[in-house]
């Protein structure tokens, strides 16, 4: 059973959110851990993709988008709104607004809430499914982003 962590962010900015969601993907893939983000579609997954190669100057995540077809390197984090694939299954960033489907599979699953309504209430529904499961789960409100944060 996963471990579910929340950081719920003080902004209303989609923006911000994808941020933050670049700055734990870098600290994962540098603590060793290929990560797999799950998005709602395809569009989300390129804003990722796109946003991973630009978000810091000299920075460098090797990445790529999920289509389905297992990657040529293991060693990638992977960006989809398919399931992921078994190995990229350990510790998973849901920027989607479902549950993720192999949830008896994940380790570690980090849930990323902007301050927007909408943000919210689906957060708070995947919250309560979570809790419905017994799962653990931590919740950690971001104050500024300078913030440390543990993956």
């Amino acid at each position: 059973m996963p471990e579910v962590s929340f950081y719920i962010l003080p902004s209303l900015s989609l923006q911000e959110r994808y941020l933050f969601a670049c700055k734990l993907i870098e600290k994962a893939y540098r603590s060793g851990h290929f990560c797999y983000v799950l998005t709602d579609s395809d569009e989300q997954s390129e804003i990722m993709d796109n946003l991973l190669w630009t978000f810091r100057a000299g920075s460098f995540i090797p990445h790529q988008v999920y289509a389905g077809e297992r990657p040529d390197l293991d060693n990638v984090i992977l960006i989809g709104s398919r399931q992921a694939p078994e190995s990229w299954q350990r510790t998973v960033i849901n920027l989607s607004s479902q549950c993720p489907r192999e949830l008896d599979r994940i380790e570690r699953l980090l849930e990323i809430l902007d301050n927007s309504e909408t943000t919210k209430t689906a957060g708070r529904q995947r919250y309560r499914q979570y809790q419905q499961r017994g799962l653990a789960i931590s919740t950690h409100k971001i104050e500024h982003e300078n913030s440390r944060h543990k993956v």
